[in-house]
Formats: structure tokens, sequence, C-alpha cells
């Protein structure tokens, strides 16, 4: 799917979803015991372990060995660069664990520095959210090259992200593949991510799935194949639900179990009410991922436009003015952020 952002530059085409599995029991001696298990997955495949996050299968566990399910929204930081202390005091407020930060390569926007990423990471360790950083310019591209831009961009910016695995995950490039191909996404992802473990980078690393983000069948069809590529044994992935995938209960679990199916985990990294290719099951989406432990980031905080300005979550930077179908379901819903987000404990 395509959302438009109106802004000063072009009008943009963007798409997106997030969520991780959950145990029945988070208790710190379960989460010691996942955190184990983890680490020796890890060394038996030959990765390190890292004092940060970690993928245990279907669970993300953080450096204290407690599980982590995210309950977050998306901020669009390349575009409203001058709007960022604001906007992550607010969101802040809403009792958000996490959020997901729009970062740019140079490709598309305003490429981002060193020091930009740095200053946003220590603003959301200062406001107790984990941030996932992820590179926006390569959203809807199929060729391979959109996406080793993006891997070129995180090695060249490796030292924002080396020294906080506990609180920084990297979402690589958003929405790469607009086509709905496994095979596409599979050779990209399978030859990005050696390289970013090769250059020194520890963090958990998040996948988007194909098809705008939309085409959660990737992930069935090989994301097992995308997971052991990966040395370290520590990356997970992440479904958009708009129209096709959040459309009905049916797409939306069929979605997220073709990847926990397979003891993978899985987030709904973006998703709304409402979108362009159709209704959203937006409560469907919140109570599946409650029930199930599975993490969720909304899209998005505020800067939608183009005519799909009802994606934004609140009318005002500040979040004073909750939209009332969209941003006071995200927040204040009986499954919402307020009512069910838990503060990552390497903020306790």
């Amino acid at each position: 799917m395509k959302k438009l952002l109106a802004l000063t530059l072009p009008i943009i085409l963007m798409f997106s979803s997030t969520a991780c599995a959950k145990s029945d029991d988070n208790s710190s001696s379960g989460g010691s015991q996942s955190a184990q298990q983890s680490d020796d997955k890890q060394n038996a495949s030959g990765g390190e372990s890292t004092a940060g996050f970690k993928v245990d299968g279907t669970k993300l566990i953080d450096a204290n060995g407690n599980e982590f399910i995210m309950r977050g929204i998306n901020h669009a930081h390349s575009w409203f660069r001058d709007q960022d202390g604001i906007a992550l005091s607010a969101i802040a407020a809403t009792n958000a664990n996490t959020v997901r930060l729009v970062l740019s390569d140079g490709e598309q926007w305003q490429k981002d520095t060193a020091e930009e990423i740095t200053a946003l990471i220590d603003s959301c360790k200062e406001k107790e959210m984990v941030a996932i950083v992820e590179v926006h310019d390569a959203t809807g591209y199929d060729d391979v090259d959109s996406l080793n831009k993006a891997v070129d961009f995180w090695i060249e910016m490796k030292d924002t992200l080396i020294g906080n695995e506990d609180t920084v995950i990297l979402n690589i490039a958003n929405e790469w593949v607009g086509q709905w191909d496994s095979h596409t996404w599979r050779d990209g992802y399978t030859a990005a991510i050696p390289k970013l473990r090769d250059a020194g980078i520890k963090n958990t690393i998040m996948v988007d799935s194909a098809g705008w983000g939309q085409y959660g069948k990737c992930i069935e069809d090989y994301g097992e194949e995308v997971f052991r590529s990966d040395p370290q044994a520590n990356t997970m992935f992440s479904v958009h639900m708009y129209g096709s995938a959040g459309g009905s209960q049916s797409s939306i679990e069929s979605n997220l179990r073709g990847a926990t199916d397979q003891g993978l985990c899985v987030c709904v990294g973006e998703f709304g009410y409402n979108h362009s290719d159709g209704d959203v099951d937006e409560d469907y989406i919140m109570s599946y991922c409650q029930d199930n432990g599975i993490g969720y980031l909304g899209w998005s905080w505020k800067g939608n436009g183009g005519g799909v300005e009802y994606l934004d979550i609140t009318s005002d930077w500040e979040g004073t003015q909750l939209s009332p179908d969209w941003g006071e379901k995200l927040i204040n819903g009986e499954n919402g952020i307020k009512a069910t987000s838990k503060k990552c404990t390497v903020f306790e």
C-alpha cells in the first residue's frame, strides 16, 4: 500500500506495520531461561552473544533477559526534523515503549548525519523508549541496489548503533520490494544481513515484508532462510497492515502466523485504521497482538498528507488533540498503548 506525505518536497509514496510473540510468563526466571536459549542458539550458529536485544524463537528478549513486547508509534523524522523534540516527548507521554524513526540515506531526501542519529537515540533513551531506526529511501523499490545503499548507509553510521544494542533495533529499509515477490526479498536480505554483521553491527535486525510491507507470505515462504543468513541468529520480521494485510481477521492471522508458526519473531511495524486499499480491522490487530504477545506500532504521529491525513494519530505535534477515529483508539482503547504498554526493563 502507499501512504502519501505532503511536504515541501515532492509527494512521497509510502506504505507500512510491528510485533513479537510473548510468553505466558513474564517472570525474570523465565526470561533468563529464554535469554540463555538464545545464547545457545547463537553460539551453535557461530555467532557471538551481545549485551542487547536478542531474538529467541517468537520472542524478543531485552538485555536483562526479559521479554519485550513493542507498543509504539512511528515518527517521520526525515520530513519534520524541527518537530523531533516536541513529537518524541509527546509520544513518550502516551506510554509508548517504542518509537520507529523514519531516516534517510540521501537517495531521496536529506541524508541524516551520525550526529543527528545519535541525538535521536539519546533523546529516546532519556524518554525511556526503545528506538527502531529505518531508512525510508528504498520504500517500494525492487532493485537490490536501493537495498544495498541502505546497507552502506548503516555501515557508514555503525558507530551510532554499536554500544546501543540494548535500546536500538535496526530496521534496515522500509518496505523494500514493492512487488509481492518472495524471491527478490529473500535474495536481497540473505546478502544484506551478513554485510551488516561483518561490519560489526550486532543490534537486533528487523526486516519488513515485501509488497510495500503487506506481503507477509514472503516470511512464510523464506523467513527461515533469511533468519539463517544472520550469523548471530538475531533477526526479526515486520508486517505492515493496511487494507490488504490488515483488512480482515483471517488476513491478519495468516500474515502473522506465517511467521510465528515457524518459530520466527514478528511485529506489526505499521498499521492504521483505514487506507486507500480498504478498511483496516485495527481492533482485531490490537486484540490479536495483545492475546499473542506480538508488538505493534501505529502509523504515524503527524504529518501525513496528499489525501491520507486520516492516518495522523494527532492533529497537533504536542498530542493534545488525538484524532477521534484513530488516535483515541490506538492510545486509549481497550488494547491500546496506555493499557498494554510495558517499559523495557533496561530503563528500570
